[in-house]
């Protein structure tokens, strides 16, 4: 069994409630969608990805493990895509796993063994260059329902841009919250890197976290990988 992969490396999670802490990236090539604010564009082309097999992963990952390794993030591109082949080195390491996703394949969520924690989006209609598809949203919708049956830890991500209207994240806020009035789950409000381009505008980030705060547990987090100026 073999899957596409773009690359392998150790750093620290830059995103999201595990930033931080040390992992082993394994990002694949490949996905479903095509966000215009992707920051990982060549993982977005299968055919940027070089073929490997688990145990060559699996080999890959062992030779980087350090004395702090907290955890293995799954990313891509969508790692969803290769769920098998992610089941297959699970099977293989003992470490803490971690799926960032886009949250559009809840059936493939739901066949990934031993979940320590997911990254999912919530898309926005501003983040395609097309008209807004409302299954992607069911999609979301679907994934979340299925984590939150099977116990597994996640939060929800929600990539913002200076563009972004308080209308926007309000409207979505309300309309998740109707579909889950009674589990507050957390939600990382993630503002689009270069920070540089937030300057005189970083006060929406507090009506953007007030008008979440009254259903979720709220973060705001850049990537502060890009901070540190490390993958």
């Amino acid at each position: 069994m073999k899957a596409p992969i773009v690359e392998i490396f150790s750093s620290f999670q830059g995103e999201g409630l595990w930033i931080g802490k040390r992992q082993i990236f394994v990002r694949f090539a490949g996905c479903n969608l095509n966000c215009n604010y992707c920051d990982t564009k060549d993982s977005q082309n299968v055919n940027n990805g070089i073929l490997k097999s688990v145990e060559e992963v699996v080999k890959k990952i062992k030779e980087l493990k350090t004395p702090d390794l907290h955890s293995i993030s799954f990313t891509g591109g969508e790692p969803l895509l290769y769920f098998d082949f992610i089941n297959e080195i699970i099977s293989q390491i003992d470490f803490k796993i971690m799926i960032e996703t886009n949250g559009t394949l809840p059936d493939f969520l739901s066949k990934i063994n031993n979940l320590n924690c997911v990254s999912l989006d919530l898309k926005l209609p501003e983040h395609f260059n097309m008209d807004w598809n409302e299954e992607i949203f069911n999609n979301e919708v679907l994934s979340i329902k299925s984590l939150i049956a099977n116990k597994k830890n996640f939060y929800c991500k929600i990539v913002v841009s200076p563009s972004t209207s308080l209308n926007t994240i309000k409207g979505l806020g309300e309309k998740i919250h109707k579909i889950f009035p009674n589990d507050k789950f957390f939600i990382v409000i993630q503002p689009e890197s270069p920070i540089k381009q937030w300057k005189n505008k970083s006060h929406v980030f507090f009506k953007f976290s007030e008008s979440l705060g009254e259903y979720f547990n709220v973060f705001v987090i850049p990537q502060t990988h890009k901070i540190l100026n490390i993958e």
